[in-house]
């Protein structure tokens, strides 16, 4: 995928973060200094006292989007653009973060590499869930995970799930996860999941403290379609820590890799085990 005309980007604001105001201003004066408009979605236009657009609008008008703050604005921006196919490009305003990788210091220098053709447009996996109730069904996409836990910490809860129509597993505990290959460096990992390389079209089943200790996380191959339901108690479905969801006894959630991905827009010259070294001190 190629930027073939590059003449408009939309900005988007890490929420409750008014201060990120200054931050906007001279990004916006970076862009229009190489004579591209800058737009701002009416979330963070309200946030900062200046005029904003509809975020669907960025979407269908903007060659990019630029999210400015941390991983989680950029998650929250790639599942609410995916149905455009748009690319996103993280600016972190802090830390260092797995996606959101580039300082807002490289961003004047990276917008002529752009412009010159020098960048990468890494293609991430995301999830599609669909929640079958008694009420209907509910789609939902998901760039990190899927957590599906416990509404209570007193009781643990009981999931059947079946990968192609096949029985597949029981799980009685606090949960499972299911992560994309971008998120298995997230709550995945944290529950003893794998790190899987993000450009793979893989997912990964990870029990979260099962009461049988032979349960272990499990690698299936992107074009498998799994289905969970619960067997005796209310499940909660999160997804990538932002979303939550109800289902109960007698109800369904299926997931699968999506057919679309994200597109996430980097430095020609981004390695992930750079970062991996950076933030989780890999190889020390």
């Amino acid at each position: 995928m190629k930027l073939e005309c590059f003449s408009k980007v939309g900005i988007i604001l890490r929420p409750s973060t008014p201060k990120l105001k200054e931050l906007f201003l001279h990004t916006k004066a970076l862009f229009e200094k190489h004579g591209i408009e800058v737009l701002i979605d009416t979330s963070s236009a309200s946030m900062i006292g200046v005029l904003g657009q509809p975020f669907e609008l960025l979407c269908k008008r903007c060659d990019i989007l630029v999210t400015i703050g941390g991983d989680g604005t950029l998650i929250s921006v790639a599942r609410r653009s995916h149905s455009y196919g748009i690319p996103v490009l993280g600016v972190h305003a802090g830390k260092l973060g797995f996606m959101a990788d580039l300082h807002v210091s490289e961003l004047e220098d990276f917008i002529q590499k752009i412009a010159d053709g020098e960048y990468r447009i890494d293609q991430r996996a995301m999830l599609e869930a669909t929640i079958g109730t008694t009420e209907g069904k509910r789609t939902l996409i998901a760039f990190n995970d899927i957590v599906l836990t416990r509404p209570s910490i007193s009781k643990m809860i009981h999931l059947d799930v079946t990968v192609d129509e096949k029985s597949f597993n029981t799980y009685y505990g606090d949960g499972v996860i299911v992560s994309t290959p971008t998120g298995s460096t997230a709550y995945n990992l944290s529950a003893g999941g794998p790190i899987l390389f993000p450009l793979t079209n893989v997912f990964v089943l990870t029990p979260i403290c099962p009461h049988s200790l032979t349960q272990r996380p499990v690698v299936l191959p992107g074009h498998f379609q799994m289905k969970v339901k619960t067997l005796d108690s209310t499940v909660l479905a999160i997804v990538d820590g932002q979303d939550m969801y109800e289902f109960h006894e007698g109800d369904c959630i299926e997931i699968r890799l999506a057919d679309a991905q994200a597109h996430l827009l980097h430095k020609q010259e981004f390695n992930y085990f750079d970062v991996l070294k950076e933030k989780l001190s890999w190889g020390e």
